[in-house]
């Protein structure tokens, strides 16, 4: 398949961790990158710039939790370039606490920013995307969008949303070019682990205390333990050079994408136990 290496990309997220990976990767791979962070520049100021080894690729203003940012920040991509070729919806972050714990506001900003941002800018460029009959829409998904993880629930509510999202949105723009595709990482190493938000009640006295402590203290070890996250990029350049993509692509350490494997074919009550061991809950 010929490759455009100038197809122009936008990637949420990408200040730092894989976002940040993926646009350094296919800038320097000759893409036209424009990443986005709440902290870039505002419109209709020029584009901040982040510098690697080979340039520099255009970080641009963009809330995803809010319709009018999204809205300006695709706007101002297609009025440079006049389309969009690639999306890469990867704004997100992490809330951890027992589902009692959690406040029902803590849990909506985790939808409106992990679910919700990706429908606002699948909004946005999918008329883009249609009218040049062609596309790419890449959804990081997680693990946790395969596996409930213990005191992580409303993150892998938000992904498992995504998940089914993501499968309909494929079925429904497929006559149109455009391909729709998740990655589900597992563990890596990046700032998810020092940005991720906890419930204000988790350690207040919560009842939940102990285990979640447990239960984080096994995440957080996973996660800075785990790769660095400059392969997703590679990942990322196969699929969209990739004339059919699949639906799924997992990556991670051998062990996590093993569990996707395991909750298909084990016993559930089996399943769930090794999960509660593994996470030193029993």
């Amino acid at each position: 398949m010929e490759i455009n290496r100038q197809r122009v990309v936008l990637i949420t997220g990408a200040s730092s961790g894989i976002g940040k990976a993926c646009a350094e990767h296919l800038h320097q791979r000759g893409y036209r990158v424009y990443g986005t962070s709440r902290s870039a520049s505002k419109f209709p100021d020029e584009p901040a710039t982040v510098t690697d080894q080979s340039g520099t690729f255009h970080m641009i203003s963009m809330d995803v939790t809010s319709d009018e940012s999204v809205e300006q920040g695709i706007q101002w991509i297609l009025n440079q370039e006049r389309q969009i070729d690639i999306v890469v919806n990867n704004a997100g972050y992490g809330l951890a606490g027992a589902v009692e714990d959690t406040e029902l506001e803590e849990a909506k900003a985790q939808l409106e920013t992990n679910f919700f941002g990706v429908v606002r800018v699948c909004r946005a460029v999918l008329p883009g995307m249609r009218q040049q009959n062609g596309g790419y829409i890449i959804n990081i998904s997680s693990i946790g969008g395969l596996v409930g993880i213990p005191f992580q629930g409303f993150y892998s509510a938000s992904k498992f949303a995504l998940e089914g999202l993501t499968e309909s949105l494929r079925i429904e723009v497929q006559p149109y070019g455009i391909k729709v595709v998740l990655i589900e990482p597992g563990d890596f190493n990046t700032d998810l682990t020092i940005n991720r938000r906890k419930a204000k009640a988790a350690e207040l006295g919560s009842v939940y205390q102990s285990k979640f402590t447990k239960a984080l203290g096994v995440m957080e070890a996973d996660e800075m333990h785990g790769p660095s996250p400059e392969r997703i990029g590679f990942l990322l350049e196969r699929i969209i050079t990739t004339k059919s993509p699949r639906l799924r692509y997992i990556t991670g350490p051998a062990s996590e994408k093993l569990t996707k494997e395991l909750k298909k074919f084990l016993p559930p009550d089996i399943f769930e136990w090794l999960l509660m061991k593994y996470y030193k809950l029993t």
